[in-house]
């Protein structure tokens, strides 16, 4: 048999193989497993399906877009990974952006390299890749801490050994948590950075946390700063935190009101500001949007 006849019929095998619902492997435990992990095979986007663990909430439309522009011009040069999940179909681990932009460009299959896995084992390895991203935002990455703690059951130890950071580092990101959510969605947003976020968590009343947090947006402080008025406040030093003018006070309950959520307003002295209303999943935002539609 030539090499080329002998590629194909190994082709042939492992299609087969993944195919047979007979045999749907979903343990490395079970019999031909090892011929299936490892490999990367072309799957058709109709078989694949989204990953319901996914840690990560948002996608940026304009990133989304110039990923697209950069695999229809090059192609998809890292494999998306997936879970073989019934017969045919398979489950997103990670690479999502990747399947997003695919579909984006009208893509009818990519890459992908074939893992075995059960849920709890399917949401870890989501996590964990999710972790070593380089574009996550800090809330991101606690949330997924949060999550390996309480839904793997892992120890802060064991997590630390997991992802490859200190514990102290991990500790630091599970605080972010403790912060008023308004300023979590800033900090995803990035209005603010981590170092400010800790910053914060030194005010232990949250409206204090949330006065600050607008100066930090309309004076563009730094974390240097920000850690200064933080300091004065608790040592009773700093001046006493100008409150808004009246007009936003009352303002502030007629909006939170209307939306059913809770509204940060900041405000500068030139009489511009800035409105946030923070919503806590796509249906929640359809819900608002569907609120301003009707004032049409």
């Amino acid at each position: 048999m030539s090499k080329t006849n002998k590629k194909q019929a190994l082709g042939r095998g492992l299609s087969a193989l993944l195919q047979d619902s007979k045999n749907d492997i979903k343990s490395a435990s079970v019999k031909n497993a090892d011929q299936v992990i490892g490999n990367v095979i072309d799957l058709e986007l109709n078989q694949i399906e989204v990953n319901p663990f996914q840690p990560r909430t948002q996608f940026n439309d304009e990133a989304l877009k110039q990923l697209a522009f950069s695999i229809k011009e090059l192609g998809i040069i890292q494999p998306i990974t997936v879970r073989k999940i019934n017969s045919n179909q398979y489950q997103l681990v990670s690479g999502e952006r990747r399947f997003r932009a695919a579909k984006l460009i009208g893509l009818s299959s990519v890459p992908a390299f074939v893992r075995l896995a059960n849920d709890q084992e399917s949401l870890e390895m989501a996590l964990v890749e999710n972790i070593q991203r380089q574009d996550l935002d800090p809330i991101e990455i606690a949330l997924s801490y949060q999550r390996l703690i309480e839904e793997i059951k892992l120890t802060q130890e064991a997590l630390s050994e997991r992802v490859g950071k200190k514990r102290s580092t991990i500790t630091n990101y599970l605080r972010l948590l403790n912060l008023d959510p308004i300023i979590q969605t800033g900090m995803r947003d990035g209005f603010l950075t981590m170092g400010h976020g800790r910053a914060l968590l030194a005010l232990d009343e949250r409206d204090d946390q949330i006065t600050v947090y607008e100066r930090i947006i309309t004076g563009e402080l730094s974390v240097r700063k920000t850690e200064a008025i933080v300091k004065g406040l608790k040592e009773g030093t700093s001046k006493k935190i100008t409150h808004k003018p009246l007009f936003i006070q009352e303002g502030i309950e007629d909006f939170e009101n209307y939306f059913n959520s809770k509204v940060s307003i900041s405000y500068k002295q030139d009489g511009k500001g800035i409105i946030q209303i923070p919503f806590d999943s796509q249906q929640d935002f359809s819900r608002m949007k569907k609120l301003l539609n009707r004032e049409k």
